[in-house]
Parts: structure tokens; C-alpha cells; sequence
């Protein structure tokens, strides 16, 4: 099952997406110029887009669907950032994070709280909404806690992508505007609830700001997986 990749609305101009076969555009802030270059700009399959589609890990039947009589209130339980200046590897560690949750032992809000630990400070460049995309929606948050779901992941590798690569080599300079790079990560998301488990494979383009001597952060998160 998939679902349509909604464009980014006028007030999230920090990553913005144009039309496959032409240029792929990931662009953190106006001052990032360091841009994804030709690239087809696979649209996320449900799969690799978001938590959301944990609901076709199937509720099992003749389970009921309504919410738990008391919903997780705890703190988050999602670990700090790492202290890396790599953003490859820090993109490694997000992409973890990214896909695991579980509804057993935190609210939404408490793990949305969580990840905007990992996001950078740098109003410039942060995309803090796009978080949003990669979680279960309120009301999905609790129907999955209604069947104790979490999800656990496997990040096999993660990788600058070609095309921004080429972008940079292009143009060594631009990095340096805000030094935030363009990372792709893929893996398995293990899933787990009530009476059942699954496994669904996962990919993910990450802007990571990587600032020199300082430990890198998450700017946003592409609407478009590059290659």
C-alpha cells in the first residue's frame, strides 16, 4: 500500500520538491545552495515514508480498536543525538530513531519532544515540522496503542546521495553557507503488537547541518527519497 507525498505547504519552503525528471530539489533555507541535481526523485513508498503506514500491520481482528483507558504519559525515551561531525554517520543515528517508537511507554507528544532533541537550533536552516510526517498521526498513535505497538530498526547504510554530490563537487563553496548536507539512509523497521510482528523496509533523505567543530544536528527531513 502507498500513499501520495504531499508537497511541502508554502510555509515549509526549506525543502521543496519539483517535478521528477527535472531537478530534484532539496534546498534547507534560501541560503543552502548545495542542491540535489537531476535526480528522478522517488516519491516514499508507504513502506519507507512513514510510521503512518504501521497501520497496514493489520489491527488483529476481533481486537478491539479504541484507545487504552490510560494512554502513555512518561518523558520520551529516545536516546540524545550522538556527538559525531559526520553526517553520515549521525544521519545513520537519526534514521534509528526515526523509525522506532513505541506506544506502550510514550505519548506522541513526549516522542515528538524527543526528536526535536535532535534537531539543529539554527532557525535558518531547521525544518522542525517535517518531523511531523514520520510519525503516527494523534489519532493512529492511539489506536496503536490500543495494540501495544513499537517498532524497532535496522539501518543497513547511509549515504550522501550522487547527485549532491556532483552538486558540490560543481560548487565546493556553497557547502559552506550553511554546511548541511543531503544523506540517505535505508533499513528494516521491525514491528510489533497484540498477537502479531512484521517488517517493512525503509528509506530516508535526511538534511544534516554539520557545522565545523560542532557535533551535527537534524535540519529536515526530504519529502523525496535520492538516490
Amino acid at each position: 500500500m502507498s500513499r501520495q507525498v504531499n508537497l511541502p505547504a508554502p510555509g515549509r519552503s526549506r525543502l521543496l520538491l519539483l517535478a521528477a525528471g527535472t531537478l530534484v530539489i532539496l534546498g534547507v533555507a534560501a541560503s543552502i545552495a548545495v542542491l540535489l541535481a537531476r535526480s528522478t526523485g522517488h516519491h516514499h513508498p508507504a513502506s519507507a515514508a512513514s510510521p503512518h503506514t504501521t497501520a497496514a500491520a493489520p489491527v488483529p481482528s476481533g481486537t478491539s480498536t479504541t484507545a487504552p483507558s490510560a494512554t502513555p504519559t512518561g518523558p520520551s525515551r529516545i536516546p540524545g543525538p550522538p556527538s559525531t561531525t559526520d553526517p553520515v554517520a549521525f544521519a545513520r543515528a537519526a534514521a534509528a530513531v526515526l523509525w522506532s517508537y513505541d506506544t506502550r511507554t510514550e505519548s506522541r507528544a513526549a516522542h515528538l519532544a524527543g526528536l526535536q532533541r535532535w534537531m539543529t537550533g539554527d532557525r535558518a536552516v531547521a525544518d522542525p515540522a517535517s518531523l511531523d510526517d514520520v510519525v503516527p498521526g494523534a489519532s493512529l498513535w492511539l489506536r496503536l496503542a490500543a495494540e501495544q505497538q513499537r517498532a524497532t530498526a535496522a539501518v543497513a547504510e547511509a549515504h550522501i546521495p550522487s547527485a549532491f554530490r556532483r552538486a558540490m563537487a560543481a560548487d565546493p563553496q556553497a557547502i559552506t553557507r550553511t554546511y548541511t548536507y543531503a544523506v540517505t539512509a535505508t533499513g528494516t523497521q521491525h514491528l510489533a503488537w497484540t498477537g502479531g510482528s512484521g517488517a517493512q523496509g525503509q528509506a530516508i533523505t535526511l538534511a544534516v547541518q554539520c557545522r565545523p567543530g560542532t557535533p551535527c544536528r537534524l535540519a529536515g527531513i526530504a519529502p523525496v527519497t535520492a538516490p
